[in-house]
């Protein structure tokens, strides 16, 4: 029986198809499977990816093929134990850290920015602030200056009625446009930034994608 795996080393994280089959997954139907020995090749670990993220795995005697749990008991002790849980961890980790990708913005609009942003600019985000780890920038190569902000933060922060968590956009913006734009539905003042000189946008669809990417594109001409 596969056991559905919660574990802080696939949190905010999303699998790369090709990495898991570069990695030695197969795949079986809609998911992925990979197989591993552990402990010294008593046992054998097989670790299931669903087509939408979800992880499956199952510890078993090499010979008998009787499935094995205790790794999972925090309560269970001994060096035996702790040996299959290291080498459980061990194999986990190493699929998180090459095969999955740190996604910590979830809209698809989010999404669909940092792709943007890659693939015409070709710069990445940064995650600069451990504890912030909902806040990315990204800048120009040529002079570090930021163009835009990526934000997870509740609606009531920038004026929107609500306590919810919502992800914004923080875009440089020339100060007359930034006084023409600025409504409180679609356009706000820049959060945590110079208000005369940045905007925000609230990732919700309220402002379509091509109008966000062409805004970048202002902003990443005024950060020169």
């Amino acid at each position: 029986m596969n056991r559905t795996l919660h574990s802080p080393l696939f949190d905010n994280k999303t699998p790369d198809f090709e990495k898991l089959k570069a990695f030695g997954f197969a795949r079986q139907g809609e998911a992925y499977v990979y197989s591993h020995a552990i402990a010294e090749g008593q046992f054998i670990l097989s670790v299931l990816i669903a087509a939408d993220g979800e992880i499956r795995t199952r510890v078993a005697d090499a010979d008998s093929d009787d499935e094995y749990i205790l790794h999972l008991t925090p309560d269970a002790a001994g060096t035996f134990v702790g040996r299959v849980r290291a080498d459980y961890l061990n194999i986990l980790r190493k699929i998180a850290d090459e095969c999955f990708e740190t996604r910590i913005f979830k809209s698809d609009c989010a999404v669909q920015i940092i792709q943007y942003v890659r693939e015409k600019y070709q710069n990445e985000f940064e995650f600069l602030w451990d504890k912030f780890p909902g806040n990315a920038i990204v800048r120009r190569p040529d002079n570090r200056k930021w163009y835009a902000v990526l934000l997870s933060v509740a609606k009531n922060k920038i004026g929107l009625s609500g306590t919810e968590t919502v992800e914004i956009i923080d875009l440089r913006m020339a100060p007359e446009e930034v006084a023409a734009a600025v409504d409180g539905k679609r356009y706000f003042p820049g959060f945590h930034m110079n208000k005369k000189h940045w905007i925000t946008i609230c990732l919700d669809g309220s402002v379509p994608l091509e109008e966000i990417c062409c805004r970048i594109d202002g902003s990443y001409r005024l950060a020169r």
